[in-house]
């Protein structure tokens, strides 16, 4: 034994001081590893529809309806298995419909908590007791782990038992513990959620959707472009505060950051409605959905066409700071030929159907007017100093980063950029030339200097201008395009210009030499891991698949946000990885919870077996089992060392 082994021991024995203590431990961990492996969710490209968000959620894309299956099998009509699963999904609101409409609540309340105590059972029966109870709600712990713990159909209990029941009824304390179990069974049901990116933009509540996830019991998240931006925007990047507002403009979500985040866009409105008063916005036409107040109308056009132009100015002044990101081909500002109303680009002339910009100057097109600069500075700090913003934002730091392995499986948002040969592109990061997991590594560092960083304010700045890059950048990882044509969608009517040229990464997706490499890159296994991939929507009405390769690769955007629900034809695409296998799910679009409760309707529609597990798997074939088989072999070391009188037992 070395000394720092024995000094990892002897610190170890301070937590298992004798014999018995760390025998237990060994036996109780030897355990765990025999336990089925738990249900992993998998949700990508979510972009602000929180109501679908918060039913896929619940419904664990049809775990919970799968538990209710098991269970109880043919005992139950499909109508009471279709309300039984609604009531889990929304216990408060389904309570009211019922206790309203309910003749004779009573009946109904001791039928509906044996049935829920029945799949509270099932839905924890693969967890220790006391990964269980630590997920009990406080009120009424002890009494559900009563429950759920005794058999009911023991002689010697059976009265037991059924008294519990009638005396939560009789005291009036039913509908507390209905919604109490309820909750429990959707929090057990999963045991893991990962976000494949995207959580922002398009959508009206992604701060709904934020603080959902801070409180779920675990999860982590793969930043996708429309993530980072905003998390830039929360350092206080100008221009990536610039492309979040435009955005929300556009988007009719102006009140996610008036009212969900508290940012203050008077003072944009008022530089809008002075500087724009009597200029064309035509261009800036808002796409809202049915709750946006069209009395706003005008003047978020002008709003939109206000920071968008102050967009194009930040962005250009940041590619002619950062030559080193290779992205003079988007300084068009100053190729503008105001007397034709034409563009150049990359050599060619084009139409603009719009140069009326009163706050650029012909001979210095990327120059903020002053009036343009205390806008941006009156923005960023509100962006700084917002507490739910940076809330969130250190959210998604902690629990995330650009790309995760878990459980021999490969998930980011975008892709691997690469040559067209299958090479890994080589990109230029200040100076650094990497690839792979390299660049995901060296970027997603900076990402964090940007944010944190105090002392190196020149370094600092460094991280912020790379933030912009990865939600921007012809190399980018979440990006994965040439260039981004935002200029070109708004100005120019030619189709041409607005073409976004993906990454040869997507037209490698059928190769499997290809996805190897990628595994392999990573540290995978190639014979039993999958990539798991958001952001490009498959568009299942062109014909196109999620699953590649025989399942190696699966891309899980199928349009959750309403925007792009008519280009797939679906409402998106979840994963569920358990310990039988994976299973894709395809969804229908969601109406509303209240067409939910009152309907009872759900909305996964058709479910794909990706891989089916000859053995049932268990703890011990997960990231966690390796760890607690590590824990178990210094434990059986610490034992050794008691019984040889290495370390010395405490009594």
């Amino acid at each position: 034994m070395d000394e720092l082994e024995l000094k990892y021991l002897k610190s170890l024995a301070k937590q298992y001081p004798t014999v018995a203590s760390a025998s237990t431990e060994i036996i109780n961990l030897q355990a765990i590893l025999n336990l089925p492996k738990g249900t992993e969710h998998f949700l990508t490209d979510i972009h602000g529809e929180y109501e679908q968000f918060n039913h896929v959620l619940k419904n664990g894309s049809g775990s919970v309806r799968g538990k209710i299956d098991e269970e109880f099998g043919n005992t139950l009509s499909s109508r009471d298995k279709k309300s039984l699963a609604t009531l889990v999904y929304y216990p408060k609101e389904k309570l009211e419909i019922v206790m309203r409409e309910e003749d004779n609540i009573e009946d109904w309340f001791k039928i509906t908590l044996y049935r829920l105590v029945q799949l509270t059972k099932r839905v924890s029966s693969k967890y220790t007791r006391s990964k269980v109870r630590k997920a009990l709600p406080k009120d009424f712990a002890y009494i559900i782990e009563e429950l759920i713990t005794e058999k009911g159909d023991l002689e010697d209990k059976e009265a037991y038992y059924n008294e519990i029941i009638h005396t939560i009824i009789r005291i009036g304390r039913a509908p507390e513990f209905i919604e109490a179990l309820s909750y429990l069974i959707q929090r057990l049901v999963v045991d893991h959620l990962h976000i494949v990116g995207d959580v922002y933009d398009r959508g009206p509540g992604p701060h709904i959707i934020l603080d959902t996830l801070r409180n779920y019991h675990s999860v982590d998240v793969q930043w996708g472009n429309h993530d980072i931006v905003w998390m830039g925007a929360a350092s206080g990047h100008l221009a990536c505060i610039a492309n979040v507002v435009r955005m929300s403009a556009r988007y009719g979500n102006l009140d996610t950051l008036e009212e969900g985040y508290g940012i203050n866009l008077i003072p944009l409105a008022t530089f809008a409605l002075e500087t724009y008063a009597d200029v064309d916005c035509s261009c800036f036409a808002i796409k809202y959905n049915t709750d946006y107040d069209t009395k706003d109308l005008s003047l978020d056009m002008k709003m939109h066409k206000a920071m968008a132009i102050i967009q194009f100015k930040l962005e250009g002044q940041l590619i002619m700071r950062r030559p080193e990101f290779e992205m003079e081909n988007r300084l068009l500002l100053d190729k503008i030929d105001y007397e034709k109303k034409t563009v150049l680009i990359d050599g060619k002339e084009y139409a603009m159907s719009d140069v009326d910009f009163p706050t650029v100057d012909p001979k210095n097109p990327y120059k903020l007017t002053s009036e343009e600069e205390n806008v941006m500075e009156r923005l960023r700090q509100a962006f700084v100093n917002c507490e739910k913003l940076q809330t969130h934002v250190r959210f998604l730091f902690s629990k995330g980063g650009l790309y995760k392995v878990y459980n021999s499986n490969l998930l980011y948002h975008g892709c691997v950029p690469m040559e067209e040969d299958g090479s890994f592109s080589r990109v230029n990061v200040y100076g650094k030339k990497c690839s792979g997991k390299e660049l995901y590594d060296l970027l997603d560092q900076y990402a964090r200097k940007g944010y944190y960083l105090q002392k190196d304010m020149k370094e600092k700045q460094r991280g912020q201008d790379i933030i912009w890059y990865i939600w921007s950048g012809p190399n980018s990882p979440v990006f994965g395009k040439d260039k981004m044509t935002t200029f070109e969608r708004y100005f120019i009517k030619d189709k041409e210009t607005h073409v976004e040229t993906k990454n040869a990464y997507y037209r490698l997706l059928d190769n499997e030499d290809v996805l190897n490499k990628i595994l392999r890159e990573f540290g995978l296994d190639t014979a039993h891991s999958h990539i798991v991939n958001g952001h490009v929507p498959v568009e299942l009405k062109k014909g196109q698949s999620p699953i590649k390769c025989g399942g190696k690769l699966l891309i899980i955007d199928g349009g959750f946000s309403k925007a792009y629900q008519g280009k797939t034809g679906i409402a998106g695409y979840t994963l569920i990885a358990n310990s039988h296998g994976m299973r894709l799910v395809a969804h229908e679009p969601f109406e509303s919870m209240e067409a939910a409760v009152k309907k009872e309707s759900d909305i996964f529609s058709d479910s794909i077996t990706i891989e089916t597990a000859p053995v049932r798997m268990r703890v011990a074939d997960t990231d966690i089992g390796r760890e607690l088989k590590e824990s178990i072999l210094y434990l059986e070391k610490l034992l050794m060392a008691y019984q040889e009188g290495t370390i010395i037992e405490k009594s």
